[in-house]
């Protein structure tokens, strides 16, 4: 095949490397998260802080650079294309996980993780905009489990993966180890992956199209019912990603350099959950799993609060294990499906949505995951007071979204016609 010019179309990878190198970029996110956490005492120990708790800000300001820069890299995706934007912020992330490496003191370390959050969040969005470009409706839904089982394999693996270079080489080559995984990545990405921007999707550079792109979003029922509910799921995902080792490893259950083991088994649950599906999403729908996923995780979070209230904060560890790994399976479901319902009505403008809908969530989840967090008081009572009150509300929220129609299905999306 040839463009009018004459020139051979690039053919894009199959399914499958598609569903890999998506993956691959997302879990770039994850791995500049989760590869830190056990070695957050030990960068506390190098700069000689004095509150634990103010080590969760590696976690935090990473997620705030990332929230923030999805705002500009979505509308500037939907101008001048996905691969430029990729690539520019595969770099940005790789400056920034240098810098870190090289962190003289605590404050610059804050800094650069913010800038490595800006770099990754050119991957995270536009690699979810390619998939809207390529795929809708339930073959979205379908290709996002897929994606997301295997990113999942990030969290699973990354705090041991950090561990082992933390005891061969100190915390600093954790980041030297991101800067060149983000290389082999991007590389990885320049070679395979063509343009999937639709040139019919393709807008002019314009505050006007921009807001135009921006009212579409938030005037979509849909699209800001289920952000909202994403972002208040997140929220507790992130309180309990910036306390885990806290929590797990040092004050509260000191499992020490167990910490990796019991955080993966809660992790490789979301990777189990995005199995299961991908493989009903086809014949139950969206609605029905991601809405009987959420019920069911807010009955869980009320029985995590009694339990905890129950052993004066600190439940056996058998007992707060099982309870995370059930509560992390429904969660998994629901906010899976909840990002293809969120994003599947906004096709013309995916990457402007998928930028738009990731600043917000990943916002309110890190600001809500924060306040989760920082009050860790040595038990998990803060964490189950933090569970029932997001999932509670969120729940409201998808009730509002549906008019009271939980649990049916809708008409699904058609992706449009592509020349690939």
């Amino acid at each position: 095949m040839q463009t009018s010019t004459g020139q051979p179309v690039r053919q894009g990878p199959g399914f499958a490397e598609t569903v890999a190198l998506i993956a691959a970029l997302m879990g770039l996110t994850a791995l500049a998260i989760d590869t830190m956490l056990p070695a957050l005492p030990a960068i506390g120990a190098s700069y000689a802080l004095a509150d634990a708790n103010e080590l969760q800000l590696v976690v935090y300001a990473y997620m705030i650079g990332f929230g923030v820069a999805q705002v500009i890299y979505g509308p500037l995706s939907d101008v001048y294309g996905r691969r430029p934007l990729v690539i520019i912020g595969l770099a940005i992330l790789i400056v920034g996980a240098i810098v870190s490496a090289l962190a003289s003191d605590f404050d610059h370390l804050l800094a650069a993780r913010v800038l490595q959050g800006i770099g990754a969040a050119a991957a995270r969005v536009i690699a979810i905009s390619i998939v809207r470009d390529r795929y809708a409706g339930r073959e979205m839904a379908r290709v996002m489990s897929f994606t997301m089982m295997v990113f999942m394999v990030v969290p699973v693996l990354a705090p041991t993966f950090g561990g082992l270079l933390l005891a061969a080489a100190g915390w600093r080559s954790i980041f030297a180890t991101m800067a060149g995984l983000s290389i082999a990545v991007g590389l990885w990405f320049y070679v395979r992956m063509p343009e999937t921007l639709h040139p019919e999707f393709r807008r002019a550079l314009s505050v006007r199209s921009i807001l135009e792109a921006a009212r579409i979003c938030v005037t979509n029922r849909e699209a800001v019912g289920y952000s909202l509910a994403i972002g208040l799921l997140f929220a507790m995902l992130m309180g309990f990603i910036g306390s885990a080792e806290q929590i797990l490893g040092s004050d509260g259950y000191h499992l020490g350099t167990l910490f990796p083991l019991a955080f993966a088994s809660v992790a490789i649950t979301g990777g189990v959950a995005a199995f299961v599906n991908s493989r009903l999403v086809r014949a139950w729908g969206m609605h029905r799993l991601s809405h009987g996923g959420h019920i069911i995780h807010f009955a869980l979070t009320i029985v995590f609060f009694t339990v905890a209230h129950a052993w004066n904060g600190l439940p056996p560890l058998w007992l707060f294990m099982a309870l995370m790994v059930m509560m992390q399976f429904f969660f998994s479901i629901a906010i899976s499906n909840y990002n293809a319902l969120a994003l599947d009505p906004l096709g013309e403008v995916a990457g402007t949505a998928s930028s738009l809908i990731g600043a917000f969530t990943t916002l309110v989840g890190t600001v809500g995951g924060a306040l989760i967090g920082q009050s860790f008081d040595g038990t998990v009572v803060p964490l189950s007071a933090g569970f029932v009150a997001a999932s509670g509300v969120t729940l409201l929220i998808v009730v509002w979204t549906e008019r009271g129609r939980l649990l049916q299905p809708h008409h699904q999306g058609v992706v449009p016609a592509v020349a690939e």
